[in-house]
């Protein structure tokens, strides 16, 4: 069994940086690899970000298009076919109102603060369920309470 600390890297694995301008002995020295006069040779210098030697740089030339919606609201979705599904497999009982701790407690929802969606899906509810959430569609809407369930929205 090892100690802490007496671990050390393998040999080979940690390589020693060389040291510039040691003499012209180290193969490095003088110049120290910059080569002779320019700016690149010269202490501060530093290239700008996307400098592309004078050339109209990609970002320049490519135009700008798009937008981003900062006050956007991200919803995660669950269809009523994966409550159908996982009713059907007894991870969800169908007597409780599905809210978002039944939905945290069994990974279908990852986040406390998001919010959720319930949309329709493809088959039909067999059990008349009271769903719990900030936002449904119209379909499933309309599939919930055709099964004789319930409709509950979240305020937030």
């Amino acid at each position: 069994m090892q100690l802490l600390n007496f671990l050390t890297p393998k040999i080979g694995s940690r390589k020693k940086k060389t040291r510039l301008g040691r003499g012209q002995g180290s193969g490095n020295g003088g110049t120290c690899g910059r080569g002779h006069k320019g700016a690149k040779s010269r202490s501060g210098y530093s290239k700008k970000h996307g400098f592309e030697g004078g050339q109209m740089p990609l970002q320049r030339r490519i135009p700008k298009f798009g937008f981003i919606n900062i006050s956007r609201k991200k919803y995660f979705v669950i269809s009523l076919d994966t409550l159908q599904d996982w009713i059907n497999k007894g991870r969800i009982s169908d007597k409780k109102i599905i809210n978002k701790q039944i939905l945290l407690d069994n990974n279908l929802v990852r986040k406390k603060n998001k919010l959720i969606k319930i949309l329709s899906g493809r088959k039909k509810l067999q059990y008349s369920l009271k769903i719990e959430a900030h936002k449904f569609s119209k379909k499933a809407i309309f599939f919930i309470k055709k099964s004789g369930g319930e409709v509950l929205f979240i305020n937030k």
